[in-house]
């Protein structure tokens, strides 16, 4: 997993609350794998694109300006309804490292970071401020600091986020869960071959 550290990128803004899994990744895409090349097409994919799989002029990541974003800014619970990880999968396959808002869906917060994005909370004002802003310069970009936990907005003023230590940890140095577990090689190496001596029928 990609260590998220310091990333400065373009941001689209998105003015619309309760975001949910079944718009971000509509349900008939759920069987589909994350190797699949036109994966990072379902994100989004009834917001982004009409019946005959067109693409809607008016929304935000299909305008020319914010096309290239990899930062989200939208309003209050995102992602929330059912728990499932590949809508996850679609935002980081298709290129987005964060999403800043107001709330997220609990499982899907985690889901984010499993997955080597960083959700980061903000207040309805600050990201009411950075929506404006980004309204107002279409195509500028946000850096967000891992380290400083702080996000600078598009005139420079720094906003601080709080994450707990062990996602941090995990963000900052591209742990996955699997990751994680192969840091504990050695002591489950000696357990199977103590197992395995102990249980020999087994």
């Amino acid at each position: 997993m990609e260590p998220f550290i310091t990333f400065p990128a373009v941001a689209a803004p998105i003015d619309r609350d309760n975001i949910d899994t079944d718009q971000l990744l509509p349900p008939r895409y759920l069987l589909k794998r994350r190797s699949d090349p036109a994966y990072p097409t379902y994100l989004f994919r009834d917001q982004r694109f009409d019946e005959q799989g067109q693409p809607r002029a008016e929304f935000v990541l299909n305008q020319p300006a914010y096309r290239d974003a990899r930062i989200l800014v939208p309003n209050q619970n995102f992602g929330g309804g059912s728990s499932r990880e590949a809508a996850a999968i679609a935002l980081q396959t298709y290129g987005v490292r964060c999403v800043i808002a107001v709330s997220f869906g609990d499982i899907f917060y985690n889901n984010c970071i499993k997955n080597g994005m960083l959700p980061v909370r903000l207040p309805a004002a600050a990201t009411a401020e950075i929506r404006a802003q980004l309204h107002a310069s279409p195509g500028a970009s946000l850096t967000v600091d891992l380290r400083e936990q702080v996000v600078v907005d598009v005139r420079g003023t720094r906003h601080a986020f709080e994450i707990d230590s062990f996602s941090r940890h995990c963000l900052l140095e591209g742990l996955s869960d699997i990751d994680l577990t192969l840091q504990r090689r050695a002591e489950i190496d000696t357990f199977e071959q103590k197992y395995r001596a102990s249980f020999p029928w087994a």
